[in-house]
């Protein structure tokens, strides 16, 4: 089973780290990074891929906003808590809401719409969009290969490599479901803060 496990990470690992990170990825440039401690990706290979998975995404998403504003989906996106607020702060500060909003869990999807949605232009938004991936996919990826390192100075040899793989996985997902809680407790707030702001309009 744990050979099995290895020889499809070896090969659809870099895969899965990319479209996690066209998503909100976090945990996929952090098990990219622990898999490369253990010496199963590149680590070179792992930031690429986290890179560009960060990239493609949020210009995916900016794409939509500017050029589907009345498509269904994004209607949808644009009525999601959080939306008014995002936008609300890249009109104040457009350049410094590119390059940190990726750090922001829950607010890419409606952040990159928004950016869309604005008066940035193409080319600021795509060079803003790289140097705020390639920092993200650094550091995501590096605490990923420190988390390695540090098990394996914790657990030292008492598990094989594949069980580490195994820990690896599990704590990958331990990190997806906390991002997930923090993301609905925060989309909470702004739902309700969004409710209040209707009732003040009216």
């Amino acid at each position: 089973m744990n050979e099995v496990i290895h020889r499809l990470i070896e090969q659809y690992g870099l895969i899965a780290v990319f479209l996690g990170c066209v998503a909100e990825g976090e945990s996929a440039a952090i098990l990219g990074g622990f898999f490369a401690h253990q010496q199963i990706f590149v680590p070179w290979q792992v930031f690429l891929t986290a890179f560009l998975g960060a990239f493609a995404g949020d210009t995916f998403f900016f794409i939509l906003g500017r050029n589907f504003a009345d498509h269904p989906y994004v209607v949808r996106l644009r009525k999601r808590p959080g939306f008014r607020h995002a936008y609300r702060l890249l009109n104040a500060h457009p350049n410094i809401y590119v390059l940190t909003n990726r750090y922001i869990y829950g607010m890419r999807l409606v952040g990159g719409i928004a950016a869309g949605l604005s008066t940035v232009s193409v080319p600021r938004f795509v060079i803003l969009n790289a140097i705020s991936s390639a920092v993200w996919a650094a550091l995501f990826g590096t605490i990923g290969y420190v988390f390695g390192l540090g098990a394996e100075r914790m657990v030292g040899q008492a598990l094989i490599r594949h069980e580490r793989l195994l820990v690896g996985l599990a704590v990958g997902l331990g990190v997806a479901i906390l991002a997930w809680l923090i993301a609905h407790h925060f989309a909470a707030k702004e739902r309700v803060n969004d409710e209040r702001e209707d009732q003040s309009d009216r």
